[in-house]
């Protein structure tokens, strides 16, 4: 892990009053107000521009110096800065991470709108506001969705925090130093929220330790009120959730794509692959599909699926769940000669990092060789990647082409999406799309 090195040669300990010679800015003159000062990290020549287009994270190889004594301490607010000690913006600031900065408001921003500046928790309030007023232009929720992303990290100007909401209750995943630090104030804003009664707190452990938590007593909070198990609506649909299940406990991101399932599945029989809870097939059955299968590996999934069969009043003759490994059972239905007018691949995360990219691309070649094959000539494909190393590489639909001639398969694309609208990405930080939803044509 790269950490950022306090060096005498990095840390240049002025007094904070000689902050007060760079030229004026919003943010210059409401942090010469404060009574200890604010630190200021000046950027490397060349390093600005990224930044003041507003990507959030910056890595400390960005870094020049850092103005300020006392040196800042991790969860500090400090100013960031060009090569003239010009603010452009002011975030947090984590001396163990490689990104030694998370930005919070550009200069401009603050000039715009000075309540903010330099107030954690007046942004959060502000922000979170923003995203409940965003989601509920989308419609989110209403009488047929109570599942929904609330806040999605950067894609609402809130790095390292994600809000899921399951009907009264929200789960809060944790993935930066700050929002660990600012617990009782991310708690307050989204208990503010009418309906929602419960709240989960679920910190990425391993992801905060790399901010440098101790993360030795960090655990899931369940509300003791709260059952381990809730039910949730979805395009009219009824799910059944796990709280000690994975991730949030649903996947919401895929939601628009299920529901488009349902709209193209009538008369057909249909595979739902890595199906978990079995999304996809259930909005397969709802849409009038004759025959539905769903294959998963985990029996908790399962259970929820087969319990979402009959939350639905689904008939259990046209839809069934298979406990068995993806591969295996896509090699024992080729050798049985089975096919499918629809096949769904929704395999989990191959590719966490670049560096495994190349042997999760085989992977994922392999399994969609197979996926082709089951799919009948004229049927349909949709496959996923939820690999933010695979969608950010832009080689999908190469790995699809080249499963297509390893199956010997002609495939022409339909359709390609990613996560729900409830997930904005910010095309500062493309880091932040991470779905891939591709439908085939396979002949």
């Amino acid at each position: 892990m790269q950490q950022l090195n306090l060096s005498a040669r990095l840390i240049k300990s002025l007094p904070i009053s000689s902050l007060l010679s760079t030229p004026s800015s919003t943010l210059q003159q409401i942090a010469s107000s404060h009574s200890k000062g604010i630190a200021k990290v000046v950027l490397k020549k060349g390093k600005t521009q990224l930044f003041k287009d507003g990507s959030p994270m910056v890595y400390s190889g960005a870094v020049d110096r850092i103005i300020g004594r006392p040196p800042p301490k991790t969860g500090d607010i400090v100013l960031v800065a060009d090569g003239t000690e010009k603010p452009i913006g002011w975030g947090l600031y984590n001396s163990v991470s490689m990104f030694c900065v998370r930005l919070m408001q550009l200069e401009e921003e603050a000039t715009r709108d000075p309540s903010c500046a330099l107030d954690m928790k007046k942004l959060l309030e502000t922000r979170t506001n923003a995203a409940i007023e965003l989601r509920r232009r989308l419609g989110l929720p209403s009488s047929h969705t109570n599942a929904y992303r609330l806040v999605n990290s950067e894609g609402d100007r809130l790095s390292g925090l994600i809000v899921d909401v399951f009907g009264d209750l929200a789960v809060i995943a944790s993935s930066a130093a700050w929002v660990e630090n600012y617990k009782p104030e991310v708690e307050a804003c989204i208990n503010r929220i009418d309906g929602i009664n419960h709240i989960n707190w679920r910190p990425s452990v391993d992801i905060l330790k790399e901010e440098g938590m101790d993360v030795s007593d960090m655990k899931e909070v369940h509300p003791s009120t709260c059952p381990e198990r809730i039910k949730v609506m979805e395009n009219g649909i009824s799910y059944a959730i796990s709280l000690v299940g994975q991730k949030t406990g649903f996947y919401a991101d895929q939601r628009e794509n299920r529901q488009f399932i349902s709209t193209i599945s009538n008369g057909q029989k249909v595979l739902d692959i890595c199906c978990y809870s079995g999304g996809f097939a259930l909005n397969a059955a709802h849409g009038g599909a004759i025959d539905v299968k769903g294959v998963d590996t985990s029996m908790p999934a399962l259970e929820l699926a087969r319990e979402n069969i009959v939350l639905n009043n689904l008939d259990p003759g046209r839809i069934s769940f298979l406990r068995e490994d993806a591969t295996q059972f896509m090699k024992g239905a080729l050798s049985r000669n089975e096919s499918w007018d629809i096949v769904i691949l929704d395999p989990p995360k191959l590719a966490p990092r670049k560096k495994v990219l190349q042997n999760a691309s085989g992977m994922y070649r392999n399994m969609n060789s197979m996926a082709l094959r089951l799919t009948k000539r004229g049927g349909l494909l949709m496959t996923c990647s939820c690999s933010g190393a695979m969608t950010q590489s832009g080689m999908f639909l190469r790995v699809l082409q080249g499963a297509a001639s390893m199956a010997g398969r002609k495939i022409s694309v339909l359709r390609e999406a990613g996560a729900a609208s409830d997930h904005p990405i910010d095309p500062s930080y493309p880091e932040g799309a991470y779905l891939s939803n591709i439908l085939l044509r396979v002949l």
